[in-house]
């Protein structure tokens, strides 16, 4: 039976289509199975509380074989990212940076923390996450 890798994806809330978009190519993806952790609009973490918010987070991220950090510029300018990724980073998950399309830049929050980079491409992705998986 194929592995069934878990995922968190760390993104910004307000680029939300990019996570719903990542989600669905890996979803979409045949012999490849895919669970998400992440926090999101459709499941969000129901609380103003910033520590109970990050215990939920730390939770999810290190249950998680890998993290994808979706790398578009805005990532620099998102404190929950930079958290997320720093979180991932200390407890040794691995971390793939996922560049959007069109984007000829990469945040520096996301390329800093990453073990590699790759371009918003099916095939590209999956390589990664089993290649890096934990």
């Amino acid at each position: 039976m194929a592995k069934t890798h878990t995922i968190f994806i760390s993104h910004s809330w307000k680029y939300h289509k990019d996570l719903e978009n990542l989600k669905n190519l890996l979803q979409n993806r045949g012999y490849f199975n895919v669970e998400f952790e992440e926090a999101s609009r459709d499941t969000p973490i129901n609380s103003n509380n910033a520590t109970y918010i990050k215990q939920r987070l730390k939770t999810k991220i290190t249950n998680s074989d890998v993290i994808l950090g979706i790398a578009g510029v805005y990532a620099t300018y998102s404190d929950w990212m930079k958290w997320e990724l720093d979180t991932a980073y200390v407890n040794n998950i691995p971390i793939i940076g996922v560049i959007p399309r069109g984007q000829l830049r990469m945040s520096a929050i996301v390329n800093d923390k990453s073990i590699t980079n790759v371009k918003w491409n099916t095939e590209s992705i999956v390589e990664a996450i089993r290649k890096y998986s934990k």
